[in-house]
């Protein structure tokens, strides 16, 4: 039986995760937490790179931040619906690794498979637990659900200083070379957002997050239930 996760990341591409929230990945490996990724897609419509390339790619950004492990569920890329499918793909996942918090996207993103994913991470969560289904696999509740930002951002329910390890988030990025690559001078490039600035604008919004409270760099979530603590000091 693979070894409990304490945090499992879903993002629909490789990139997604470390865009959203590698600051808040480095931060809890380094604290000695287990840390999964699990990307939906393979990412076989991007207009830059290719799968074998961002394969590669995300094996290097994995190895920067330290996973405990990296897994693809392989489903199509611009084709993945909250069916149930794909619901019970991610489910058992969650049941396979266990984690005691799981991250999604947020539900407003400019990419729709962004979108898609977090609601079929809620559906699946909740799936996860029911005993009754697929009996075969032990169910699994985990203990929180939180919504990392990607393109667009809100007013985050939730704040993680990062500011001692963004060098990391900024090194496991870099490792997405085909997706951040200038397109000048180049006929295997395109433009798209993503090689126009985009890296430049992900580190200002995280400093603009850390402005909140006074730290260097911050990365936000949301949550649908309040956030609890059992003390204030």
């Amino acid at each position: 039986m693979t070894d409990r996760m304490d945090i499992l990341v879903f993002g629909a591409h490789a990139d997604d995760a470390e865009i959203g929230m590698g600051g808040t990945i480095a931060k809890h490996v380094q604290a000695g937490f287990k840390v999964a990724v699990c990307d939906l897609t393979c990412s076989e419509l991007s207009s830059n790179g290719t799968v074998e390339r961002r394969k590669k790619e995300a094996e290097e950004a994995s190895r920067i931040l330290g996973l405990a492990e990296r897994s693809n569920l392989g489903l199509p890329d611009r084709g993945i619906f909250v069916c149930q499918e794909h619901i019970e793909a991610v489910a058992m996942e969650i049941r396979r690794l266990r984690p005691r918090i799981v991250f999604a996207p947020y539900s407003l993103d400019r990419h729709p498979d962004h979108v898609l994913c977090g609601q079929i991470v809620t559906e699946a969560v909740f799936n996860a637990k029911l005993r009754r289904l697929r009996p075969d696999i032990d169910s699994v509740a985990v203990e929180a659900v939180y919504y990392y930002y990607i393109n667009d951002v809100a007013e985050p329910d939730l704040m993680i200083d990062i500011s001692d390890c963004y060098e990391t988030k900024q090194r496991s990025l870099l490792a997405y070379e085909s997706q951040f690559e200038s397109p000048v001078g180049r006929e295997d490039v395109v433009w798209t957002p993503l090689n126009q600035g985009y890296l430049e604008r992900v580190e200002a919004r995280d400093r603009v997050l850390g402005m909140k409270r006074q730290v260097a760099y911050a990365e936000g979530f949301a949550t649908k239930v309040p956030y609890l603590t059992s003390l204030l000091l």
